[in-house]
């Protein structure tokens, strides 16, 4: 009778440390978890390895799920990079250079 109780008294103590096992996650991985639930909305008229590609870039933060906005803005930042490459500036020179190219 005291061995069932001691084996008892085991169980039940170790069934209560199992349960608090389960970590919440963490705030990087709930933001990764909504980027994903996102992609995975946007990707939802493409099929096979299209859907592939498209999820893959959007998770990467690629051109594939960038705005027009943004395509368009990375192509004046390099085009400006390369006129400031061209012309060697460097600085305080660069920096108001690029500051002046992309407002225009």
């Amino acid at each position: 009778m005291k061995l069932f109780i001691a084996a008892l008294s085991l169980a039940l103590a170790s069934s209560g440390a199992w349960s608090q096992d389960k970590k919440e996650p963490t705030a990087a991985q709930k933001k990764q978890q909504e980027r994903m639930k996102a992609c995975n909305d946007k990707a939802a008229d493409k099929k096979g390895d299209e859907r592939k590609q498209f999820v893959s870039a959007c998770l990467k933060g690629g051109d594939a799920a960038a705005s027009p906005a943004q395509k368009a803005q990375q192509a004046r930042m390099s085009a400006c990079n390369k006129q400031a490459t061209e012309k060697k500036l460097k600085g305080d020179e660069r920096k108001k250079f690029m500051s002046s190219c992309l407002k225009s």
